[in-house]
């Protein structure tokens, strides 16, 4: 009998700890209806950022903000910087200084060959005549109807057979490694530039591709 009794008493002073736990933790988690405190917060330190904001003031600067510009002079990791201007003049000079570094092999030329039909074929067309498919007439249908799409200007052809000439002199198939390059980092025309979607290797890679279609 004394024995169930002290288990009795055992199991109403747990129920009293537990409720009392529970308890404190809903007044505790209730702000008072005044403030907008939310109350005692479970591992704070697990959700709140050790680093600064981008946007926070920082006194470990003397300037006090956290979003520092880099050292002069200094380049991003994986960055190769374009020692060429967006200019006609440096678009020739480049023509003549700057020269593909990459071995022409089946590698390279394999990827050369991926990378143009991923980002160029669609303008320059799958064999770099210049008859990409958003160069013809096209119509989309949609909950607006049928409408026609609008066409970008058709690119001249690459070929030494076309004879086609550039915009900024000269035939496009006696391109050099330097003009392709630049024109593949600043855009020219309607061509935007592709510096973002391809790696210094990848450009150099299109270069060597676009030579293969100079042949033609």
């Amino acid at each position: 009998m004394k024995e169930n009794m002290l288990a009795m008493n055992k199991k109403s002073f747990l129920g009293t700890v537990c409720a009392a736990f529970a308890l404190a933790a809903v007044v505790s988690s209730c702000g008072d209806g005044k403030t907008r405190s939310t109350g005692w917060e479970f591992s704070r330190n697990m959700y709140d950022p050790i680093a600064y904001n981008p946007d926070q003031p920082n006194n470990n600067f003397k300037n006090k903000i956290t979003a520092q510009l880099p050292p002069a002079g200094t380049n991003p990791i994986g960055f190769e910087r374009f020692a060429f201007a967006n200019t006609l003049e440096e678009y020739e000079r480049a023509g003549r200084e700057w020269k593909n570094p990459l071995e022409v092999n089946k590698v390279n030329l394999a990827k050369g060959d991926a990378l143009f039909h991923t980002y160029c074929a669609v303008c320059h067309g799958k064999d770099g005549k210049g008859d990409g498919p958003i160069t013809k007439d096209r119509t989309v249908e949609d909950s607006r109807g049928k409408r026609p799409l609008e066409n970008f200007p058709t690119p001249p052809s690459y070929h030494k057979s076309d004879a086609a000439n550039s915009s900024r002199g000269g035939l496009m198939s006696d391109l050099t490694d330097g003009k392709i390059y630049h024109t593949i980092y600043y855009g020219h025309n309607s061509m935007g530039s592709h510096a973002s979607q391809l790696s210094p290797e990848e450009r150099w890679q299109v270069v060597m591709y676009v030579h293969e279609l100079q042949k033609k």
